[in-house]
């Protein structure tokens, strides 16, 4: 997918919620949210044939947690939503974990290849980053304002994960496999071939 619509699908909800946020409020927020992330799976699937698992997961944590927000006109639900949605890919990295399975392969293995040992280290770490942000966002919606919730979610969630995501790139790099052709070349160029 284009790196531009890849970034509409995923940000496309947030700034959603935010903007509605600002202009009518909390319920009218969660449903905006609710909304747009239809639209952004929606248009991920157009253009992909497919729904990625972890956006599905946070769809699906989405309209459950918006619903009852909603319904029962309770904020509680939707600050709970990020809460939720990182504890579930925490529990499921570490279950992956106990299994000798590293999920995040299967996620990743697109982009790079690790060795095992790679993967392993990978997967703890993000085990770990999201705990810290489950327990990130249940100490600020339960002691701080909504305004200050909503900012850390909106601008808060996303850079933190980013420069998370950023800080792996040596472990990455320390543990990609080479393709025999690759190998080869830089054999023959008279260096080090792993």
């Amino acid at each position: 997918m284009n790196p531009f619509v890849r970034l509409f699908v995923d940000v496309g909800p947030l700034a959603a919620f935010f903007v509605a946020y600002a202009q009518a409020g909390i319920m009218t927020a969660t449903a905006a949210f609710m909304v747009a992330t239809v639209i952004a799976l929606a248009i991920g699937y157009l253009l992909e044939r497919r729904v990625a698992r972890m956006p599905l997961v946070s769809g699906v944590v989405v309209m459950l947690f918006g619903g009852l927000t909603l319904v029962l006109e309770d904020e509680t639900f939707i600050k709970l939503k990020p809460t939720i949605v990182y504890l579930l890919f925490a529990v499921t990295l570490a279950g992956g974990l106990a299994a000798g399975r590293y999920l995040l392969r299967s996620l990743l293995e697109v982009a790079f290849r690790l060795n095992d040992e790679g993967w392993r280290r990978l997967s703890v770490r993000w085990t770990f980053f999201f705990l810290a942000m489950a327990a990130l966002n249940e100490a600020v919606w339960r002691t701080l304002s909504t305004d200050a919730w909503v900012t850390l979610k909106v601008f808060g969630f996303l850079p933190l994960t980013l420069l998370f995501a950023a800080a792996q790139i040596p472990l990455i790099r320390r543990t990609m496999v080479r393709e025999p052709a690759e190998r080869t070349e830089i054999d023959e160029a008279g260096q080090p071939g792993s």
